[in-house]
Formats: structure tokens, C-alpha cells, sequence
């Protein structure tokens, strides 16, 4: 993971545990005062949302645990691995594209990020440039060119 990557995790975490968890809990007590629990839909909807929330908390702390920085000036750009950056075109439509292999919890197909696991990103891994990575996607078998990798 990138040292990007990780600071986007724990500003989420920051923001739910500062802000959305206080406002979760406001909820609560504001639908508890409101009386008779066994009946009350506002309640209800309060206690569920905690519960989501609670879970995206613990998953955030986890992947924040768990997570390793790589540095980017080690990557080598001899090949298509996690963080590098592909230029590709696809064979089929002529279309040129640039994708930056990334782990799922970075991903972020808008910015041109996608995930290692992601089938186009198994395809291309270990590819160099010059050769053809042959990609099974739901609309069928896509073809794409190595144009050029990067950091």
C-alpha cells in the first residue's frame, strides 16, 4: 500500500470515529427518549446504522494494522506489478487507457486505479512492454497492448 493509500484509511477512520460515531449516538439516545423501544422505527434504524458503522470502524483499524507501506522508488517498471502504472491499448477498439494496479482498498476506477484482483489487473501482471495480455471479461476475451509502465 502506498503511504497515500494509508492516510486515506485513517482520515476515514478519524472522520467516523469523530464525527458520524457521535452523531450515531445522538441518534440513539434522541430515539430512546422518544419511548416505548419495541415499536420505534427511528430506534431501530439507529441501532442498525451503529451497527454498520461499528463494522466499517473495525475494518478500517484492521486493514490500518495490517497494512505495509512499499516504497516506490523500489518498484521496478522492467514489468507490470502492484503500483505501477500501464499504458495499454486495446487491441479491439484501438482505445488507450492508463490503469494503476493498486490494492482493493485503494482502488478507485474514476482515478484510473484499479485492484490487483481485479481480472484485467491478473492479465496484465508480469506483462512488459511490447506484449499482449488476452483478458476473459464478462463481455468476452479483451486484448490489450503494453504501451508503457511507470511508476
Amino acid at each position: 500500500m502506498t503511504a497515500e493509500g494509508l492516510q486515506k484509511l485513517k482520515d476515514e477512520l478519524q472522520y467516523l470515529e469523530g464525527t458520524e460515531r457521535p452523531r450515531v449516538i445522538a441518534a440513539i439516545a434522541e430515539a430512546r427518549d422518544k419511548g416505548d423501544l419495541s415499536e420505534n422505527a427511528e430506534y431501530d434504524a439507529a441501532k442498525e446504522e451503529q451497527g454498520h458503522l461499528e463494522s466499517r470502524i473495525a475494518l478500517l483499524k484492521s486493514k490500518i494494522m495490517d497494512a505495509r507501506i512499499i516504497d516506490e522508488r523500489s518498484i521496478k517498471t522492467d514489468e507490470v506489478q502492484i503500483l505501477t502504472k500501464v499504458r495499454v491499448r486495446v487491441k479491439n477498439t484501438g482505445a488507450e487507457k492508463v490503469y494503476q494496479l493498486v490494492t482493493e482498498g485503494e482502488a478507485n476506477i474514476m482515478e484510473g486505479k484499479i485492484a490487483v484482483t481485479t481480472p484485467i489487473a491478473k492479465g496484465l501482471m508480469g506483462k512488459k512492454v511490447g506484449e499482449t495480455a488476452q483478458v476473459q471479461v464478462p463481455a468476452g476475451v479483451m486484448e490489450f497492448e503494453i504501451l508503457e509502465i511507470g511508476v
